[in-house]
């Protein structure tokens, strides 16, 4: 996972991501219905970006302490817009979890876990930063995510179906619920559009030319029956500290 380009990416479109981020936004808002609202001392959450769940956390949970983690050190001033308490820490998560000694009851991440690369071994790391009754619940992608995008260029994150993580994560007894979302555009251009705002672009530092384009174009309407598409699986998990 190259986290270098994952970084660039998101941070050149930070200003158009919460206009062109709905379905990540529909997760947040369904991630944030599977919170309970008692107390929850220390709050952590990994990836906020622009803080689309977090905006929505800090309305509902009743907490003492709230930490947003993110790559981009630019997002900072869109958490401090929210609630200028939080703690915003410029991070890989990664190595932020590696290295932390806090411990936390409720660790939160929408749509951002997809880019670890050893997820369940990332998820057992979580587990040991949780206190005694803590949980996890985060959203991610599942198989049929940019479906399209794949059959058109053969390129793809490695995500894990349901019954993966429900296998993978079994020793956590998981509540898993997954969704099939998809989002109808007028051309592959917008297509490509959506990506490049929304800052998912980050698998390939291939630069296209005009051929390629046109090619992506013509495959993506063949493909679609020249009603170009984007398919979105998120998949919501609740993890619990035993």
């Amino acid at each position: 996972m190259n986290k270098k380009l994952i970084k660039e990416r998101f941070s050149r479109k930070l200003e158009y991501y919460n206009d062109n981020a709905k379905i990540q936004r529909q997760m947040a808002e369904k991630l944030i219905g599977m919170v309970n609202s008692s107390l929850n001392d220390s709050v952590l959450e990994l990836g906020c970006g622009t803080g689309l769940l977090t905006e929505l956390a800090i309305q509902k949970l009743n907490y003492k302490n709230y930490t947003a983690i993110d790559i981009v050190q630019d997002c900072e001033k869109f958490i401090k817009k929210i609630n200028n308490d939080i703690c915003f820490v410029s991070s890989d998560i990664e190595e932020y979890i590696k290295t932390t000694d806090e411990k936390y009851d409720l660790i939160l991440s929408n749509a951002s876990l997809q880019w670890i690369e050893n997820l369940p071994e990332f998820i057992e790391t979580l587990i040991k930063r949780l206190k005694p009754n803590g949980k996890i619940i985060f959203s991610t992608f599942g198989r049929e995510n940019f479906r399209e995008i794949f059959f058109v260029q053969g390129k793809t994150l490695s995500y894990f179906s349901k019954n993966e993580l429900l296998e993978k994560l079994s020793q956590y007894s998981p509540m898993i619920e997954e969704e099939i979302r998809v989002m109808a555009f007028k051309t592959p251009k917008d297509v490509l559009k959506h990506i490049q705002n929304t800052g998912v672009n980050a698998i390939s530092e291939e630069v296209w030319t005009k051929k390629d384009l046109k090619i992506f174009e013509n495959e993506y309407n063949s493909f679609c029956s020249n009603h170009p598409t984007l398919t979105y699986n998120p998949i919501y998990v609740v993890l619990k500290c035993k």
